[in-house]
């Protein structure tokens, strides 16, 4: 890793280090990325092989300092910190297998990556670590991460993941949790496969790692239609749905805490009111769809509960897009809008998916195209809305494009409507609303 700056008047200056010295390792440990320089350097006594930029030799520096007293280094982003280390697994549920082609090349990135799980909470399988790597994560400590466990029944998971080495989950969970490594873990429930006593299985044993193990997601399998040659997936209904939250329930209640945290997809087949804000702690599993659901409407019936009711001088029509699962939750929430605001009249557009399928109900897999589609429809049997609210979670994160590489623009071209992002959850549609 090469030193880009040094800080006048800094200890790194005193320890003779200069721009374009290579750090090649701390404590004897080779420097592989920047979790490497951030970890050592926060420390008050390790030590530094440095390459020298002018002679090529190469030097030990010892360095004892306060804790967390900057060395006042900039350095470069390593090589292997440019790459993404990618899944060496075929799992017989995974989603990109399921995109079509033609779509941007990010969209086939199958990433699985310990680094990227300590610094954004990707979930990685841990098939692709050695164990000189699990040493360095135990190492630099790096706390929490966020693992695919599936199951812990090491044949299953072997089949489930179709990687000789998945069944190592088993000793590499236990390896970290006694070594201080907390952990979040999520199983994708395929049907027939880890659900009912296997789950349960599962769950007692992550559970007996408890608090190390936080929590274990149950996510439902993301079914597209594109899965000719693929393993054989059946969807599930709303019994099926029902069945898994109970079992959920008993679980939990068997534990004492909420450690199994269900999808809200679960709840919203199975009927269900997803459970109170008090269930999902911190939201840790926001991310993987668990509980999403309960932190958009307590935002939005937070920002509504201070709204006065008044009466718009002009009537104005909102027409909401949403996903088909989301559809009954923005209708109920609409409702609600519109006791408060006389004159203003929104109508939810469940959108279908049919660049997925149908089976697709979620609103963050919505394309450009479907959007556009379902609002001209819309405009040909209905009066033309005065606006279009749109979830930003159907936009690429800091980039207005959609899934299938229309821009925000473009759609604002074709169909000829004012139309605003809700880029600010639950509260956010609620001030979008009611401005």
């Amino acid at each position: 890793m090469r030193i880009i700056s040094v800080e006048r008047r800094s200890l790194a200056r005193a320890l003779g280090l200069e721009k374009g010295d290579e750090i090649l390792a701390f404590n004897g440990f080779p420097c592989v990325s920047e979790l490497d320089y951030e970890y050592y350097s926060s420390l008050s006594n390790f030590s530094m092989t440095i390459k020298d930029c002018r002679s090529g030799e190469t030097r030990e520096i010892a360095v004892e300092k306060e804790e967390n007293e900057p060395l006042g280094l900039r350095v470069e982003k390593s090589e292997s910190s440019q790459k993404i280390r990618t899944c060496h697994n075929r799992c017989v549920f995974c989603f990109v297998d399921q995109m079509p082609k033609g779509m941007r090349d990010s969209l086939y990135v199958k990433d699985d990556d310990y680094e990227m799980s300590f610094t954004c909470g990707n979930f990685v399988t841990l098939t692709n670590v050695t164990d000189e790597e699990l040493n360095r994560i135990i190492r630099l400590h790096l706390s929490p991460l966020y693992i695919s466990v599936h199951t812990m029944n090491p044949t299953l998971r072997v089949e489930l993941v179709r990687n000789r080495f998945a069944g190592k989950i088993v000793e590499q969970i236990k390896k970290l949790v006694e070594n201080g490594i907390e952990l979040h873990c999520q199983a994708v429930v395929v049907p027939n496969k880890n659900d009912g006593e296997e789950l349960a299985y599962t769950a007692r044993k992550l559970f007996s790692y408890y608090p190390m193990v936080k929590d274990l997601a149950c996510v439902p399998t993301g079914l597209t239609k594109y899965r000719d040659g693929l393993t054989e997936i059946p969807d599930v209904d709303k019994e099926y749905c029902e069945k898994l939250l109970d079992l959920v329930d008993s679980l939990n209640k068997e534990f004492g805490v909420n450690f199994l945290q269900p999808a809200d997809e679960y709840f919203i087949r199975a009927e269900r009111e997803v459970k109170d804000e008090e269930f999902y702690g911190s939201f840790e599993q926001i991310e993987n769809g668990v509980g999403m659901t309960r932190e958009f409407l307590d935002s939005a019936e937070g920002v509504l509960s201070e709204v006065s009711q008044k009466r718009l001088k002009k009537p104005k029509t909102v027409l909401m897009i949403s996903g088909v699962s989301a559809k009954k939750i923005n209708e109920e929430l609409a409702e609600k809008v519109m006791q408060k605001i006389q004159g203003l009249t929104v109508e939810v557009l469940a959108v279908e998916n049919e660049f997925f399928g149908k089976t697709v109900t979620c609103t963050g897999l919505l394309t450009g195209i479907d959007i556009s589609n379902a609002i001209l429809k819309y405009i040909e049997t209905h009066k033309k809305p005065d606006e279009v609210i749109l979830p930003a979670n159907t936009l690429k994160e800091f980039e207005d494009v959609f899934l299938c590489g229309m821009t925000l623009k473009e759609l604002k071209k074709r169909v000829g409507v004012k139309i605003a992002v809700n880029r600010a959850g639950g509260h956010g549609l609620i001030q979008l609303l009611t401005k």
